[in-house]
This record gives structure tokens, sequence and C-alpha cells, in this order.
């Protein structure tokens, strides 16, 4: 055995050269005959892992430890280790990782088995892949059934924001404003410190978590206006709405909506509606995507892209400058055909 053990103090330990790999460590126990069968399941393991690469023996903990020291979004993660702990790998497929979900979040929407199941315990994999641990996985998604959500309007933004600074909460009316001003996500905003803020600038700087940058967002005159209106201290560490995250936003939220007696939204759907008011006002996708923090076009496209309901807005086409010269030949073709006509 290329591994050997030896005694420090009362515990066994074990060193020596594997397959070109010097390893050392402890056994964690006082029974040398114990000690030597884990020295010899480490120098199984590590052959394995030198012959069949690192993947084979490359347990999911592991993998799920790296994840979380790099930073990864950790929200979902408790019960997929849980379940997965030791297991290898690469004996974790595709399907294996769908039944779980279904079992685990049984009686809830495709949508919840692919954003707390799946898409976690892919992120978990497919990182080791990258430190090049293991191969990458690919695992199809359960389908979802596609729904319209509302985006908050101007008048509904503003509805809500009078109501709620008549009930004294400036900070939820600034709120309101903010994510329908910058298009910031509610744990976004919430997490904001005064530090974070130039009044004078017009400017507030934006740690976007889910993508993990930080952006620089403009801030429009009734923001500035209903900043400035928070009683506060404005002291650099100190919150800017005095909310310790966005879930604590929800009930005195939906208290103000049921007082103003305005339909009932979510706060996303403010920075939903920084889409959609931005996209129906004419801004290309691609600005809209860099000022409201969406890292692909092509998702505020397809989720904050919205068909106006106003069926005159074809008169539009009419509407537009003539591009044409009067003396551009398809104008004379068609004035031609128009006298044989």
């Amino acid at each position: 055995m290329a591994l050997k053990i030896k005694r420090r103090g009362k515990i066994w330990h074990y060193q020596g050269t594997v397959a070109g790999r010097r390893l050392r460590g402890t056994t964690g126990t006082e029974d040398k005959t114990l000690a030597q069968r884990v020295a010899a399941e480490v120098e199984a393991k590590a052959w394995r892992s030198h012959l069949d690469g690192p993947g084979a023996s490359l347990m999911f903990s592991q993998a799920a430890i790296a994840y979380r020291g790099a930073g990864g979004e950790s929200r979902f993660l408790e019960p997929i280790e849980d379940y997965w702990k030791d297991t290898l790998v690469s004996k974790i497929t595709g399907e294996a990782i769908r039944l779980w979900a279904k079992r685990h979040y049984t009686g809830l929407s495709n949508a919840t088995l692919n954003r707390q199941g799946i898409v976690p315990t892919q992120a978990i994999i497919n990182y080791a892949a990258e430190l090049g641990w293991c191969s990458p996985l690919k695992v199809k998604r359960f389908k979802e059934s596609a729904k319209t959500k509302t985006p908050a309007t101007r008048e509904w933004v503003n509805a809500f924001a009078n109501q709620a600074n008549e009930d004294g909460l400036r900070h939820l009316a600034a709120l309101a404003l903010f994510m329908f001003g910058t298009g910031a996500r509610r744990g976004e905003a919430c997490s904001l410190v005064w530090g974070d803020i130039d009044l004078f600038n017009k400017t507030a700087t934006i740690n976007q978590t889910k993508i993990d940058e930080r952006r620089e967002a403009h801030l429009p005159p009734p923001v500035i206006a209903a900043l400035a209106n928070i009683p506060s201290n404005r002291n650099p560490e100190d919150q800017v709405f005095n909310y310790a995250s966005g879930e604590s936003v929800g009930q005195v939220w939906n208290n103000v909506i049921i007082r103003a007696g305005i339909l009932k939204l979510s706060p996303h759907c403010c920075r939903h509606g920084f889409a959609t008011t931005m996209l129906q006002a004419g801004i290309d996708p691609k600005t809209v995507a860099v000022r409201g923090g969406w890292k692909d076009v092509g998702t505020v496209m397809k989720f904050y892209a919205h068909a106006m309901e106003d069926p005159t807005v074809t008169d539009a086409v009419f509407d537009t400058p003539v591009t044409q010269a009067p003396d551009d030949k398809s104008v004379s073709i068609g004035k031609q055909r128009g006298k044989q006509v």
C-alpha cells in the first residue's frame, strides 16, 4: 500500500504518494485496523480519480460546498443538499433530478419544480464542471404554462404612492417609485443603503445579486423627490427603505393596495412596468435591458414586451414621413401606372 499510517498522539494519520499525488491526512480514529481501512479507501479513491477522471470520485456535497463558496445562489439548496449528500456526481442524471423535484415539490407548479429543483441542482454540477471536476449536465425542464403578467403603469404607481404617503409610509411610496423608475428588483431595492444614493448626481448604485453585477441607475425627478421626502438621517450604512428584505414588504404593500382601491399587483410588477413603459415609449430593447439590469435582451422581449390594446395604432403606418425623393424611380413608375389605369 502506497499510503502508510502513523500515530500522532492517539490518532492515526496517513501519508504517501498515489498516482504522482502527495496525500496526507487524518483517519480520525485511534483504532489501527480501522485506520488502515480508511487509508486504503483514500488510496483507492485517488486511483479512481487518476484513471477515470476527477468526476469519478466527486461527491455532490463537495460540489455544493465549492458552489456556495463561490457565492452561488443558495436560497433553495438545503433540501437538494440533504437529498443528494455524498452521491457521486457521475451517478446523477437529468431524469433523476426531475424525479426528485416532482417528489419533493408534489402538487406545486412546473415553474416551481424548475426554479427550486432543477435549476439550482444543475447549477451546482455545472459549476463543478467549470472547475474541471466533472462533465457538464443538461436537464430537461418541465413545461411551464405561459402566464400573462400585468405590468404596473404610471397611473397605478402614482395612486399607490399617494395612498402610501397618506398612510405615513413615505419609504414605501419611494420604494414603488424607485422600482418603477429604475427597473430594480424588490430585493435589490431593499438592500440599498444611503451610501448607494447620490441625489445631487441623480444616480443610484444597484447591486444586482441575480447576475452578480453592479449597475448605476439614473434617478428620474419623481424618484428623487420621493427619496428626499423619506425621514432619515441618511447615514451611508443605513437602509434607504427600512425593510430588512424583499419578503418583509408583502403584507404592508397589499394593505396599501386595498386602501387605494387599485388592482392588486406585486412589487415586481413595478420592474415589469419599467420595461413595458420604456418599450411602448419607443426605447429600443437593448437600451431597456441595459438601463433595467437585464443581461439578455431576449428576456426583455419575451416577458416584458406587451402588444398594445388600441387597434388604431396601425394608423402610425401612414403618419411616418415620406422617405422617397419626388424624382425617385419608384415614385415615377407609380405615377406612370396611375396614368395607365
